[in-house]
């Protein structure tokens, strides 16, 4: 089942998580969109700079710490995501909270793990 995916913190850098999990994610034929600081393409997935009102998204991968999640409450919340997914350093008492108050579930996991046991 194909699961639209944003990847929230998005990077160039193939030495980072979010880099890899953008190309696991197109790898297992998810429909892919990504945010990011910097503009440019990984596996064919252009990774947007400015927040786009993206449609029917499945899940939204966290690749952002706690501090810096914040200014993506209400954008994330707006989406209205089937689940958002804690990557390991994205785990956020405060966001969880949110997300439950609106019906949004989460998963404290990793994309990279969750895609390789196929339990994505």
């Amino acid at each position: 089942m194909n699961k639209k995916t944003l990847v929230i913190g998005a990077s160039l850098n193939p030495s980072r998580y979010s880099n890899v999990a953008i190309k696991r994610l197109v790898g297992a034929n998810q429909e892919t969109v990504a945010f990011g600081l910097k503009d440019g393409s990984v596996s064919g997935v252009s990774i947007d700079t400015e927040l786009v009102q993206y449609k029917d998204i499945d899940t939204v991968t966290l690749y952002l710490n706690p501090k810096r999640q914040a200014q993506y409450y209400d954008y994330i919340i707006g989406l209205n995501p089937k689940r958002v997914v804690f990557n390991p350093g994205t785990e956020n008492a405060e966001f969880y909270a949110l997300l439950k108050a609106y019906g949004i579930d989460y998963e404290v996991a990793c994309t990279l793990v969750l895609l390789s046991t196929n339990q994505y």
